[in-house]
């Protein structure tokens, strides 16, 4: 008994020490990818993200409040690779339900992947549908912000979009989508810059934070 009760102790360990080292390295993956993202190098991003998934297909990533699951990496990317066929595959599958091997849900950033399926949906044709996603994932990501900045205002919060910029184009473009005359293309580009910058954002704050944290010490 005791022989079999060590075996089985032996296997968890081995089984936990691989899942953690899996998703450390899908976390290097991923760092790597976005920073290729944020330049436009759009093809290594994607070979990052997909390699990320590969070693992690549950990898969520946690940036100063904001969390997103790694299939939203790998369609946002592929989406930015002009496979807009792919894009919306991918992308469909990360606002889908992901149960882990704790039974936990791992959808991760739903609004940020609303927003790319939306500009991807605009892109292929499907006019209609895209609008729709994007103003979804517009709000949510407006509304996610505006929780940061005030739920958190006394730790992480204070450092997301303190000059407003990120929420003011949201507005803007969730005005223009209440009326008949969208401006589609304007839309998708607006669209775009969001996605990155709300990327950029997270490594602003970090670094804000980590500079006030030194003023400090």
């Amino acid at each position: 008994m005791k022989t079999i009760r060590t075996y089985i102790f032996a296997s968890l360990v081995a089984l936990f020490s691989a899942s953690g080292c899996a998703t450390f390295q899908a976390g290097t993956d991923v760092e790597a990818g976005r920073k290729a993202f944020l330049i436009g190098d759009n093809e290594v991003a994607l070979g990052y993200f997909q390699s990320a998934a590969q070693k992690d297909p549950d990898y969520v990533y946690y940036g100063m409040g904001l969390r997103e699951n790694i299939w939203s990496y790998v369609g946002r990317s592929e989406y930015a690779a002009g496979r807009l066929a792919q894009a919306r595959q991918t992308l469909e599958k990360a606002l889908s339900p992901n149960r882990g091997m704790y039974g936990l849900s791992l959808i991760g950033d739903q609004d940020m992947a609303r927003l790319y399926l939306g500009l991807t949906l605009a892109r292929s044709g499907d006019r209609q549908q895209g609008l729709k996603e994007i103003e979804g994932g517009m709000r949510g990501i407006y509304d996610e912000i505006e929780y940061f900045t005030q739920a958190f205002r006394f730790s992480y919060g204070r450092y997301w979009d303190p000059t407003r910029e990120i929420r003011s184009s949201i507005e803007g473009d969730l005005a223009m989508l209440s009326r008949k005359d969208v401006d589609v293309q304007k839309l998708i580009g607006d669209g775009e810059w969001l996605g990155k910058q709300v990327e950029e954002e997270i490594n602003l704050a970090r670094r804000d934070e980590r500079e006030e944290l030194l003023r400090q010490n």
